[in-house]
């Protein structure tokens, strides 16, 4: 019986025909498989509507609509890359070319201490404690720019000195600070005092007292008791010590800060419990007054100062 088109009697041609088989002329899988493409306003990186809608979800890496809200916090659920994601740490990272431009642009004053709250409210840095965000991570890029600057007379001078408190902060960004004459310390904010510190005005506009710190968890004690991290509860000499050495491994030589206009400035320091500088743990601010009240009963004093006795008060 003979073939009844072209397309049969080539097909049985390839039957017959030695090392030739059907797999050998198949295309590919995939090969002539066109996707189709969902509407740019939908899909702004290009994926194939199955992608998107087979999967009832984005894909690894999808950030949609929200620049705050990527893809593991819309599916904390995925175990597998979010195992860790209520307990991880965030630091939203600062450069000392911001800072430094932060302070040319007149948003900060070096005359100032400059800590969290001062950045926050520049409104150019964002820290949002719902998103596990813990405070500023001070990166090293633009040190050379931070540490110092030529004149118009072509003379090498340096940066603005300045008392930062960040909670993160890389060791050649510490040199470069303190090489201008500056000084770091690095502090732990717990979540309460942390959501003062980044919006004290929303704080004080519910009346409530201004909040202790509390002791970083078990796995900071050590960061913020190391005196080469700069941390808020190592002791001063060791800071010192830890600052001489520094400038002796990077190589530069620490500038004279006894004889410095601003040193009263630089020599500031929170107490550990302490959230706003010259403001103390327990105080209402009171804006429709602005007043300051401050307790008087001897429990409050008791536990804002952190001398609170728990068996008495249990």
């Amino acid at each position: 019986m003979g073939s009844k088109s072209a397309t049969e009697r080539a097909l049985n041609y390839l039957r017959r025909a030695p090392r030739v088989t059907l797999t050998d002329v198949r295309d590919n899988p995939g090969a002539r498989t066109k996707g189709r493409l969902v509407r740019k306003k939908d899909n702004m990186a290009g994926q194939q509507y199955n992608d998107l809608r087979g999967a009832g979800k984005p894909p690894l890496g999808w950030i949609w609509g929200d620049f705050y809200k990527p893809w593991q916090r819309i599916y904390p659920g995925a175990t597998f890359f979010n195992q860790d994601i209520n307990l991880r740490r965030e630091y939203p990272p600062l450069s000392l070319l911001e800072l430094q431009r932060l302070i040319d642009l007149g948003w900060l004053d070096p005359s100032l201490p400059i800590d969290l709250t001062a950045l926050c409210n520049t409104r150019q840095y964002r820290c949002d404690p719902s998103l596990r965000q813990f405070g500023v991570q001070l990166t090293d890029e633009g040190a050379s720019v931070f540490a110092a600057k030529v004149n118009l007379e072509g003379a090498s001078v340096f940066a603005a000195k300045v008392n930062l408190e960040v909670q993160w902060a890389s060791e050649t960004a510490i040199a470069a600070v303190e090489r201008a004459g500056g000084v770091v310390t690095t502090a732990y904010y717990d979540p309460i005092a942390l959501t003062a510190a980044v919006d004290p005005l929303k704080w004080f506009e519910k009346g409530e007292p201004i909040p202790r710190r509390h002791s970083p968890p078990a796995d900071l004690i050590g960061y913020y008791t190391d005196a080469r991290h700069r941390g808020y509860l190592a002791s001063p000499p060791a800071v010192e010590a830890a600052r001489s050495e520094l400038a002796l491994k990077i190589g530069y030589a620490l500038p004279d800060r006894t004889d410095d206009a601003q040193h009263d400035m630089l020599a500031a320091r929170k107490d550990p419990l302490q959230v706003f500088f010259g403001l103390a743990p327990g105080w209402v601010v009171n804006l429709a007054d602005q007043t300051l009240l401050k307790p008087k009963n001897p429990r409050l004093l008791h536990y804002y100062s952190g001398r609170l006795d728990a068996s008495k008060d249990s």
